[in-house]
Formats: structure tokens, C-alpha cells, sequence
């Protein structure tokens, strides 16, 4: 009813181009500004959440009912937080006491633990943003015009997409040929992207909630995030959660059950 009073049913296309055009500008500028503007990373994801609403307020005037305005339970946030735990804590646990990549002397627990909540705390609007963009908003308009394991692939894939700025940089960091290693990051890291945000969207669809996705998600980039700027991180822990996220979102895209739609009750 909404879109028929706005006149401009909902358009891929249009929603797209404003989250790129609001978001990218902030993923280009970092690499040429350097690590001290890290922080302009955030900003590009708070930048999604903001041209969602632009696109469903002022320009689609569909609205956000069901994009997850709920809660969750507290086992809800536990599972998030150990899902993340899981996929960047326990491989590193297990390089430390292997050997395989020591930390260094001066890193305690309790620093990596204050990095952590420190940075999680910040990270929590910018992962919002991008909660709110994708699963809250985008992913349900896909459910409706696909099937469901189409919608889930479309709304990974563009998610990758949306990441190519810091992935193309992570790819001339690379020793050797520009071109081949930007070319092979792109290949390794797309069906990984694709099948977290697969994760993403389970975690929202199963728990109704935004809240939940986005202490997933903040919890994962923090947790990863924290260890790395202390304790380091080593071959195993670089590798395992890429495995083990390709292997959860097959999973749940060939299993699960999903609900198309969140509650509109907080």
C-alpha cells in the first residue's frame, strides 16, 4: 500500500546506488589516508544504515515494520558471542599452545579482553548500520521476489561487493603481481562473504532481531580485531573461520528454516 502511494515501487538497482554512493567514498579515502583513518571503515558502515533509511523513508516509502524490532532471549547473545569466540579465540588458543604462533611476552589476557570491550562498544552503531541495511531491510524485499536460497546468495553476494574497496586493498598488500593478487584475494574471499552473510542472516531470521545480528557482528570484527592488534594472529586463526563459515552457511542454505520476515514488537 505504501509503495502504491509513493508511486516508486521498490528498485535493487536505486537502493544500491545510494548505499555506494553514501558509503564507498569513506572505503577509498582510507587506504590513501592511511591507518591513522581507520576509523573512516566505520563510517562507510554506518553510511549503509543511513541510505537504508533515506531509500525506505524518502524514497521507496516502504518503511522498516519488519526488519527485527525485537530484542531476542539472553541465550540468544551468548550463542552470538560464542559463535565469534569460536571462530577467532579457539584457533588462536590452539596456536598458542602448539606452538605454532607464539603472542608476545607483554600481551595478557586482561589487555586483549580490555581491547576488546573498548572496541566493541564503538563498533556497535557502525554494525548496526549494516544490520539494519542488509538483513532488516534489504534481505526481506529479496525474499520477496526470489526463492529463498536465491535471496540469501543475491544478498551475499552484494554484500561482498559492497566490501571490494577493502578487499582490493588487502590485495595489493600482497607481495608480487598487483593484478594476480588482488584477482586471487577477490577469488578466495567471495564465497567465505558469502556464506557469513549467510550466518548473518540466519541469526537474524532465527532470532527475530537486530540487536542480536548486530552484537554478532560487532563481537565478531572486535573479537577478531582485538586479538590481531595484540596477540597477533597466526596461519590457523587467519584460515579457520573462513572454513568453518563456508561449511555453517552451507549448511543452513541447504537445511535451515527461515522466516522471511521479522516481528514488529520490541
Amino acid at each position: 500500500m505504501k509503495n502504491e502511494i509513493s508511486g516508486r515501487p521498490f528498485s535493487l538497482k536505486v537502493y544500491l546506488l545510494i548505499i555506494i554512493a553514501l558509503s564507498w567514498p569513506f572505503q577509498i579515502a582510507y587506504p590513501f589516508l592511511g591507518e591513522a583513518f581507520k576509523p573512516l571503515l566505520l563510517v562507510s558502515m554506518i553510511m549503509v544504515g543511513v541510505g537504508t533509511y533515506i531509500a525506505g523513508k524518502f524514497v521507496f516509502r516502504d518503511g522498516f515494520e519488519n526488519a527485527g524490532w525485537q530484542w531476542g532471549k539472553p541465550r540468544h547473545y551468548l550463542y552470538a558471542f560464542g559463535l565469534a569466540l569460536f571462530l577467532w579465540a579457539f584457533p588462536r588458543v590452539i596456536e598458542q599452545l602448539l606452538g605454532i604462533y607464539e603472542a608476545p611476552q607483554d600481551v595478557s589476557t586482561t589487555t586483549i579482553l580490555a581491547e576488546f570491550l573498548f572496541s566493541f562498544t564503538i563498533t556497535l552503531i557502525p554494525a548496526f548500520g549494516e544490520e539494519f541495511g542488509w538483513r532488516g531491510y534489504l534481505l526481506p524485499r529479496l525474499f520477496a521476489r526470489y526463492t529463498t536460497r536465491y535471496a540469501l546468495l543475491l544478498h551475499g553476494f552484494i554484500t561482498w561487493v559492497w566490501h571490494l574497496p577493502v578487499i582490493v586493498v588487502m590485495g595489493t598488500q600482497i607481495a608480487g603481481n598487483p593484478l594476480v593478487s588482488v584477482s586471487l584475494v577477490m577469488l578466495v574471499s567471495l564465497i567465505p562473504t558469502v556464506m557469513h552473510a549467510v550466518v548473518f542472516a540466519y541469526i537474524w531470521s532465527s532470532t527475530q532481531s537486530l540487536a542480536v545480528s548486530t552484537v554478532y557482528h560487532a563481537a565478531f570484527d572486535e573479537v577478531r580485531d582485538s586479538i590481531e592488534g595484540t596477540a597477533g594472529l597466526g596461519p590457523l586463526s587467519q584460515n579457520w573461520q573462513m572454513l568453518i563459515l563456508t561449511i555453517l552457511g552451507i549448511a543452513l542454505l541447504w537445511k535451515a528454516k527461515w522466516k522471511k520476515t521479522a516481528n514488529t514488537s520490541l
